[in-house]
């Protein structure tokens, strides 16, 4: 019970600490130093050398080291072995090297897993993992804590004051990948007593659970079992579904504070803490572990899931999707990196295309414009064995010939130690950039409970989200993305998308920050539960509607194959995912209405000031978004907010001084900026994978 305690103290104290605390482990005229992963464990000792060589030839200016190694550190119960670690530590210090070290934590080795069984996860049809894989051991046993704590202590001891060590990283991917949950007893024995360190009592957890639906009522805690589908006949119950994933997420987050404390016991005040978190993988709340130095993030842009804009951009991915990583990650803590980008083409995707010439080049690009403090590959070599294969590294399966990736990241190396010299620390962010910055609010909550209960298949929250981010980027704002814990009486727009769980405390701080001149806008669903995620004894969505100045009658929602309309500005729109039919009060002005179903007339979207500023109602959701970035365009226009209207996947950001342009469009674009604009990169015109930057 002591890990959770933990966890809600440490969150509270962050909540008090201000915003940024990764700063100070990173120089800002270093710009995105660029590394890349090596496995020493993996090759033939008399190689090291060489492509640690070829490392620093090519650019790279720091490498990473173990997170699959346990086997290697640890071949015995109790007997470590670092010489292998120690030499290539040498030699990477050699070719001027930083190193990042890790922790081996999703890897335990076989005798572990053959001595402890029970250190392993059970999937939902019961079955206990096996080894052969990674991310199969429960973090909730005791045991697996216990060896985690003992290995972790060991490395923090023989390099904690290594000043070749440059940071540290927690396990890796932090997640349960396939099967996502863990129903092992010693899961199912920790979810009870986190369920008791929140509820006390069995009758305040029965009330928040709603248990009198089909008599669920619990007499005793030990009745009480992981939600899982292959043990019930039909249906989850809704609020005990969102409380196991919220705990799922907390042991996530104290498996790694655990972690975590060990290793800052013995490392230099100089070495930063880090874990590489996925965007959309559950059921990790990567905002948990926001007292890390930096929370970094992995991405793979091109891998068979993102079209992309064009005919070609299934080749370079969404234009937004980095942004959006940056963005959301850097918001946790003030600082973020990107810990794994891909190298070209990869293995595992829905399909592995090759990437556009210059796309792996332009992610990093983007990256270095939203902000990261580093980046790195993953890998340096392309492996010869294992479950990744085809997996592009910077050289090829000989060893020392750079693939069509490796050649651009050595590329950018090299632009980035270019852009230093043009790097002036007395910068600052243009006022009419700053005007725009935007905050976005985030909850996992939110996104939990609607996935569990989207009354219409076509609804997707992340979706949704995606399109309001989309919206303001295209027009060239600056997003923070935000959660609770957070000031944003900063910012002068605030968007909260399908913000679903409330209570009253945030919807008086909405109030306070529009009185007070903040432009808020809400969307569907938005207020429609309370944290337990049931339903208001009153009117729908009752907590906000003295906010918005409008009633809502009722939510409704269309079949696949039909749409309806919604008219704004005398334009009409099609939307067939969610519509929430208002009427606004008096005073409250009307920015769109449905055009036809039998609600014809009734009003989609709502505005209205609120002492020196706005609430802005969107009830609809549309699939293109064009509906959505015209409300925000609307909204900023009236508040004599100037923004840019970007060409189609355009990504355009400041940083430090510099403009980033890049060109996610499957054909050339023009940026149409003026003729006398200083380029250091590329120009006014761009082609598919092209990247400008330049200073004004």
């Amino acid at each position: 019970m002591l890990k959770y305690i933990l966890l809600t103290f440490s969150l509270l104290a962050f909540a008090n600490s201000g915003f940024g605390q990764g700063q100070k482990f990173f120089k800002d005229e270093d710009l995105m130093p660029v590394g890349v992963y090596y496995y020493p464990e993996a090759w033939p000792k008399s190689q090291w050398e060489r492509d640690f060589k070829k490392m620093a030839d090519m650019g790279f200016e720091f490498t990473h080291f173990a997170e699959f190694a346990w086997a290697f550190m640890e071949p015995e119960e109790g007997k470590y072995n670092f010489g292998w670690l120690d030499t290539a530590i040498a030699m990477a210090a050699k070719q001027n090297l930083k190193v990042i070290l890790c922790t081996p934590t999703p890897t335990p080795p076989a005798w572990m897993i053959t001595k402890y069984p029970d250190i392993a996860m059970t999937n939902r049809e019961g079955v206990q993992l096996k080894h052969g894989t990674r991310a199969h051991a429960s973090w909730s046993s005791e045991k697996y804590r216990e060896f985690t704590t003992k290995i972790v202590a060991e490395l923090g001891k023989r390099y904690g004051q290594d000043k070749r060590i440059w940071g540290w990283q927690l396990d890796n991917e932090p997640s349960h990948y396939n099967p996502e949950y863990d129903y092992s007893a010693s899961a199912q024995a920790a979810y009870r007593l986190w369920l008791k360190d929140k509820y006390k009592e069995l009758k305040t957890l029965n009330m928040a659970w709603g248990t009198s639906f089909w008599s669920q009522v619990y007499s005793d805690w030990a009745q009480i079992r992981i939600p899982n589908e292959k043990e019930l006949v039909h249906g989850f119950n809704p609020h005990q579904m969102l409380d196991f994933k919220r705990f799922q997420a907390d042991e996530c987050a104290s498996f790694l504070r655990m972690q975590q404390a060990t290793l800052r016991k013995a490392v230099l005040p100089s070495q930063w803490i880090t874990s590489n978190f996925m965007g959309y993988h559950y059921p990790v709340d990567q905002r948990r572990s926001r007292d890390l130095d930096i929370v970094t993030y992995t991405t793979y842009p091109v891998a068979g899931y993102a079209q992309g804009v064009g005919e070609q951009g299934f080749r370079m991915s969404n234009p937004f999707m980095i942004p959006w990583l940056s963005d959301f990650f850097r918001s946790i803590n003030g600082s973020t990196g990107v810990m794994e980008l891909q190298p070209g083409q990869v293995n595992w995707g829905r399909y592995n295309s090759q990437p556009m010439p210059g796309a792996v080049r332009m992610w990093l690009m983007s990256a270095f414009a939203g902000g990261c403090k580093f980046a790195c590959a993953y890998r340096f070599r392309q492996p010869l064995s294992g479950s990744e294969l085809y997996h592009y590294g910077m050289v090829g399966p000989d060893g020392v010939t750079a693939s069509t990736g490796g050649l651009e990241y050595s590329q950018v190396c090299k632009e980035i130690k270019q852009l230093r010299k043009d790097f002036d620390p007395r910068a600052k962010m243009p006022d009419a950039y700053a005007k725009r910055k935007v905050a976005l609010l985030y909850n996992s909550d939110n996104i939990w409970d609607v996935e569990f209960a989207k009354q219409s298949y076509q609804f997707s929250i992340n979706g949704h989200i995606q399109r309001y981010y989309t919206a303001l980027k295209q027009m060239g704002c600056p997003v923070d993305v935000l959660d609770e814990t957070q000031d944003f009486s900063a910012y002068p727009t605030l968007v909260a998308p399908a913000y679903q769980l409330l209570d009253k405390n945030l919807v008086d701080r909405w109030k306070t920050y529009v009185e007070a001149g903040g432009n808020l806008v809400l969307t569907c669903r938005t207020a429609q539960k309370n944290r337990n995620g049931q339903l208001w004894e009153a009117k729908y969505q009752a907590p906000i509607l003295d906010l918005i100045g409008a009633e809502i009658n009722f939510f409704d929602m269309l079949p696949e194959n039909q749409f309806a309309k919604v008219k704004v500005d005398g334009t009409e729109y099609q939307w067939n995912n969610w519509a929430d039919v208002l009427t606004a009060k008096p005073g409250t002005e009307i920015w769109g209405t449905y055009a036809d179903q039998y609600y014809a007339g009734k009003q989609a979207i709502t505005h209205r000031k609120l002492g020196k500023g706005t609430v802005t109602y969107v009830g609809v959701d549309t699939d293109d978004g064009k509906l959505e970035k015209l409300i925000l365009a609307k909204l900023l226009k009236e508040r004599k907010i100037e923004t840019d209207e970007l060409p189609l996947g355009i990504y355009k950001e400041w940083r430090q001084g510099f403009w980033i342009a890049c060109n996610y469009n499957s054909d050339p674009v023009s940026l149409g900026l003026a003729t006398n604009t200083k380029f250091i990169l590329g120009g006014n015109t761009l082609k598919p994978a092209e990247v400008a930057i330049w200073k004004q």
